[in-house]
């Protein structure tokens, strides 16, 4: 991910443009609890906690494509969204969502789940507490590359009876691309040494 090849001036300018199809949406929230709902988008809802602010431009929903290649269903293309949304305090809640595609990219069933929580502290060191619905939690450190780019890898990974037996520890990269939307990558230990095993490009859909 080539994430400087776009000027500071430029960026906003972009961000602004996609903003006019994205600003007034926001995940839907029933208001019914004493406390501020989740918002995805930094223009509603509980101000962005002052903590939060080297991981800002992640806040938003995203919704693409992606490509998986692991040692128990092989290669194929998977439809996302992910949320990164906050409720004013120091954390943001992670949600991941994905189905498999046809060659044709057309859903053909649902895929794997994750959810969890991500920390940064004052020393910009990001947490990232992370559960899989295949059977693993994960605890992954990390820090800001720069901007609009943060790299985080596993500390601890555990895998329950009926989880993944293949499942090493890994590096994942999150960035945003000269287009304005978000690029991930998740890297697995396979032999000895680090392998892509997923990947996906994703767009702004709210905030």
């Amino acid at each position: 991910m080539n994430e400087n090849s776009l000027s500071g001036s430029d960026a906003v300018n972009l961000a602004a443009e996609q903003a006019r199809h994205t600003a007034d949406r926001n995940i839907p929230g029933l208001g019914e609890l004493p406390i501020p709902d989740d918002t995805a988008n930094l223009r509603q809802g509980p101000n962005l906690h002052d903590g939060l602010l080297a991981l800002l431009p992640l806040i938003g929903v995203w919704r693409g494509e992606g490509q998986t290649d692991t040692a128990v269903d092989g290669q194929y293309n998977f439809g996302q969204e992910i949320t990164f949304a906050h409720d004013g305090e120091n954390y943001i809640a992670y949600n991941s969502k994905m189905w498999k595609l046809d060659d044709e990219g057309n859903s053909t069933g649902l895929d794997m789940r994750e959810t969890g929580f991500i920390r940064i502290d004052l020393k910009d060191d990001i947490e990232f507490i992370l559960c899989h619905s295949t059977g693993v939690v994960e605890i992954l450190y990390g820090n800001p590359l720069n901007e609009r780019a943060w790299e985080l890898e596993s500390a601890s990974t555990m895998v329950t009876a009926s989880g993944p037996s293949a499942l090493g520890p890994g590096k994942r990269l999150y960035g945003l691309l000269p287009t304005n939307e978000l690029g991930w990558v998740d890297e697995r230990m396979v032999a000895g040494e680090l392998r892509p095993r997923m990947s996906a490009q994703l767009k702004r859909v709210i905030g």
